[in-house]
């Protein structure tokens, strides 16, 4: 070996072995904790600080101050973030996106608290803890990673932690105290962040943002590891290093050697493209967290103090205009997070981006240096930018297909930072770049004038993303996007409109924001910049514009006022608090607010006492008992279903409460005929359902499904026939919501088919069949919380196959939803309610197949009998229904056909009577 390419290997140890303790550090946290710790560079940058204010300002020995930095301060740092920031959030029972942006408002928070302490200003004095000999920090990590896959391995505190991994709530079940698991990961997380920031800090200039960005470039190396395995992490991040340091010998030549020579030097960089978007995906389980409850309109009179505040700027001088000016701009990028994130619910991390190529090519084509493109005026050179770098969103929209919350975080951000190392740090895209502004506005006020009324255009496209069928299929994204699909919303597509909008907003705003400075720079949209604005949006309200437009203001004065880091610092405390008030700070100050006792008046009182009267003497005395009795989850408002032949059906004539209507035809139905003809309707008007169009059948042949090595389905072939009711019974684990997931088209079979009629459709996505008239329910209720009752079912009725613009009012109707409560949020409802208008959505696209997964879930027995009535009268009318439902009594009254299910196949079909008669000897015979 020659002395360069040994001395080159040396190197790249050195840096490798830093990367590889980085790696350990997020594999131990993830495994105890479930957080991926966005904030495991900032601990370290904060730990490299510490080390030299003891060592260099303070004059400690290196000993003292090593102790001090890496043995107290960060193992204490740890346990205070699990102790004080993500317990809370586990005990809450926050969603797993709310841990990571709680993690992302630590790592701002450090950062801006860096930034006021020690300024922002680079340092070249660190101390070395270790001395620049490779092999020393080499044995540094082979210990720490034998250490810890040994305690893992052998010790009862790995067993605790292997139990706490697979199930936290059986392993607390079962004595282990999973808080302890959880704070000792942190603590030891905390602790190699720290020494690889003491550890790199003399080799890299020590700054609030570089180091930070630096560690969390190499988190490539746990992604590789799948989040598990300590060797391979270790193993990659050595062969990483090693390669980084032997490609600086190349000097290749020619008109690509600039992007060679930076993808040899940022290595580590692309491993994290390639993790992330190659290889397969971690925390594909989490989501955005959803609001909770209904979305807290902004009072007109934020609105109007927001126009006043943004139009006294207009009558500043000097500096402080020129500061007002970057408002706007960045108020326009801050408004693409509303729409991927706040409209969308896809996280995503790498805006900044975005921004930065709408800056770089304004100037670009400002400068006439755009290839193949002539010398443009400034406003026609931002105008074309911004359609140029709109189809660039898909570089985080694809992934965004198939991603949700950690994988689409990691994606997202790794083309944030990719972008940045290849693009922007490069000489050869922005060296001698300047940037003006439009003729007629070079001046700050006119400029001011301009971005304000660009401003404006983007608010208004900004609510038009809220308004209308296509902000109503956002909004069911966002808020369940397995529910979206079924309703028909193509998510796909959606999921691309929202990063393509997104990128455009973003690329304007950048542009803006270029033009402000008269110049182009590339520090002003680097990663760090981007999770900082994610941050701003999230707490301050990611679907308020008024929000984004808040967060401009505070992130460009407060740093313009005072010392820089103030901004980032507000916003890390505001995301770390994210956890409790998701809504943002409207919602904050609706819960704090003392709520008062709701109060009836004369006429209210009145009409309570006829309800209960009505209630007293229509009531049967039997009507909460019997074998199939359920416990409805708002007495208050459940009324029996309408007494035998009384015609229900009349749209105008509904009972307030009424939970369900009566059978559609108006006659009431012995519940023991299993031969039904159509229902006949009340007297000469237009039915109250219309007929299911077409008799396709839908079948299975041969249906089989693994996941990870277990079957769930293993050959199941199956009828769904027009004009019946099917149903399928069995145990827990029997396969029967995997064989419901295959039909509905959320999950595809390993083997066999699915036909519809003639047509196979095996590979169609949900929202496909749900066009051809497949819908369905689910177990989980899925409905749309930030919408109102009458918008969760318009969506059915515009994303499925109907064109009757009747079909949502119709079955709000239908299952009295119609009246006050069509208006009243989803959010505020209970559980019998919401599960009428999930059926109701479901119902409004007229399907000719109607999968019904435990539809009688939460429904009080009235409720469960008039439900019964509407589905035979739809099954009557020609519609093929399968039902999965636990409660065997409403089967026999119900179903034509049975179906019972065990370890993944049909063991027995037939008649209800028969099939339940059978399983009844069968279970006293043994």
């Amino acid at each position: 070996m020659s002395s360069l390419t040994y001395d080159l290997t040396l190197a790249g140890l050195s840096v490798g072995s830093a990367a590889a303790l980085t790696g350990v550090g997020l594999i131990v946290t993830y495994r105890a904790t479930g957080v991926l710790n966005f904030a495991h560079g900032a601990i370290a940058m904060v730990c490299a600080y510490v080390l030299r204010q003891c060592v260099v300002e303070w004059g400690w020995p290196l000993w003292a101050g090593a102790v001090v930095t890496l043995l107290i301060l960060a193992p204490v740092m740890g346990v205070v973030l699990e102790r004080f920031v993500f317990r809370p959030l586990s005990v809450l029972g926050g969603d797993p996106a709310q841990t990571l942006v709680a993690s992302i408002g630590v790592f701002v928070l450090l950062v801006g608290g860096a930034a006021l302490l020690w300024g922002q200003g680079a340092r070249d004095d660190a101390p070395e803890l270790v001395s620049a000999d490779p092999w020393g920090q080499l044995a540094v990590v082979l210990v720490l990673a034998a250490g810890v896959g040994a305690v893992i391995r052998w010790t009862r505190f790995g067993r605790e932690l292997r139990a706490v991994v697979d199930d936290r709530g059986l392993a607390v079940l079962g004595g282990i105290d999973a808080d302890r698991v959880a704070a000792a990961g942190w603590a030891f997380g905390a602790f190699t962040a720290g020494l690889t920031g003491v550890l790199l800090a003399p080799f890299v200039r020590l700054d609030p943002y570089g180091l930070p960005l630096l560690v969390m470039e190499v988190v490539a190396v746990a992604v590789a590891a799948r989040m598990r395995s300590l060797p391979v992490a270790v193993v990659v991040a050595l062969g990483i290093g090693v390669a980084q340091s032997q490609l600086t010998r190349l000097h290749p030549s020619g008109r690509a050697e600039p992007l060679l020579q930076a993808v040899g030097a940022n290595l580590f960089v692309v491993a994290l493209l390639v993790a992330c978007l190659a290889l397969p995906r971690i925390g594909t389980r989490d989501v955005l967290p959803r609001t909770a409850t209904a979305r807290v309109p902004t009072p007109q009179g934020a609105w109007i103090v927001a126009v006043i505040l943004f139009l006294i700027p207009l009558g500043f001088a000097g500096s402080d205009l020129h500061t007002s000016v970057q408002v706007p701009a960045l108020g326009v990028v801050l408004l693409s997070l509303v729409v991927v994130t706040g409209r969308g619910g896809q996280i995503s991390l790498g805006q900044a981006a975005y921004a930065g190529l709408g800056a770089l090519f304004t100037a670009l084509l400002a400068a006439g240096r755009f290839p193949g493109l002539p010398r443009l005026p400034e406003l026609a050179a931002l105008a074309l930018a911004v359609v140029l770098v709109a189809p660039l969103g898909l570089l985080t929209g694809w992934p965004a297909i198939t991603r949700r919350g950690l994988a689409l975080a990691l994606a997202t951000f790794a083309v944030g930072v990719g972008v940045s190392r290849f693009v922007f740090a490069q000489p050869y895209a922005t060296s001698g770049l300047s940037l003006g502004r439009p003729a007629g506005f070079e001046g700050d006020r006119a400029y001011y004038v301009l971005e304000l009324a660009l401003l404006t255009l983007a608010l208004m496209a900004t609510h038009a993303l809220r308004r209308g069928r296509t902000g109503r299929a956002l909004a069911a994204m966002r808020d369940h996007e397995s529910g979206a699909s079924a309703a028909g919303v193509q998510v796909p597509a959606l999921k691309l409109l929202a990063f393509v909008a997104g990128a455009a907003l973003a690329a304007l705003g950048g542009g803006m924001l270029g033009m402000g400075l008269r110049a182009f720079d590339p520090t002003a949209y680097d990663p760090v910049r981007g999770l900082l604005w994610f941050a701003a949006v999230v707490v301050l309200g990611a679907d308020s514009t008024l929000g984004a437009l808040t967060a401009a203001a505070l992130l460009v004065g407060l740093d313009a006022g005072a010392r820089g880091g103030v901004a980032a610092a507000l916003v890390g405390v505001l995301a770390v608090l994210v956890g409790r008030f998701p809504g943002g700070p409207y919602e904050a100050v609706r819960r704090l607010r003392p709520r008062r006792e709701a109060g009836l008046t004369t006429a209210g009182l009145q009409a309570r006492r006829r309800l209960r009267r009505a209630l007293r003497t229509a009531t049967p005395p039997t009507a909460a008992s019997g074998a199939g009795a359920r416990h409805s989850q708002e007495p208050s408002t459940a009324l029996p279903a309408a007494p035998a032949n009384t015609p229900t059906a009349d749209p105008g004539g509904a009972r307030p409460g009424t939970p369900l209507r009566a059978d559609p035809g108006g006659v009431e139905q012995d519940p023991s005929r299993r031969s039904r003809p159509p229902a006949p309707h009340a007297g000469n008007d237009s039915p109250p359902w219309p007929p299911a169009r077409g008799r396709a059948v839908l079948t299975t042949h041969d249906l089989r499904a693994r996941y990870d090595g277990f079957t769930a389905l293993d050959g199941v072939d199956l009828t769904v026939p027009p004009g019946r009711i099917t149903a399928i019974i069995g145990p827990n684990g029997a396969g029967k919501t995997t064989l419901f997931h295959c039909l509905a088209g959320t999950v595809r079979p390993s083997q066999g088919r699915v036909r519809y009629g003639d047509r196979d459709i095996t590979r169609l996505p949900a929202h496909a069949r749900t066009r051809l008239g497949i819908a369905r329910t689910f177990q989980q209720l899925a409905v749309f919380p930030t919408l109102t009752v009458a918008e969760n079912v318009r969506v059915g009725a515009e994303q499925g196959r109907t064109t009757d613009p009747a079909a949502a009012d119709r079955a709000l109707r239908l299952f009295a939803l119609d009246g006050p409560l069509r208006d009243a949020p989803a959010a505020d409802l209970p559980t019998g309610t919401l599960r009428r208008v999930e059926l109701a959505r479901a119902l409004a696209g007229t399907p000719s197949v109607l999968l019904l997964d435990e539809p009688a879930a939460g429904l009080d027995t009235a409720e469960v009998t008039a439900l019964a009535r509407i589905l035979r009268a739809l099954a009557a009318d020609g519609t093929a229904l399968l039902v999965v439902e636990h409660d065997l009594d409403l089967v026999a009254d119900l179903a034509d056909v049975v179906h019972v299910m065990s370890a993944g196949r049909i063991i027995a079909s037939g008649p209800p009577a028969h099939v339940l008669d059978t399983l009844a000897a069968r279970e006293t015979a043994s």
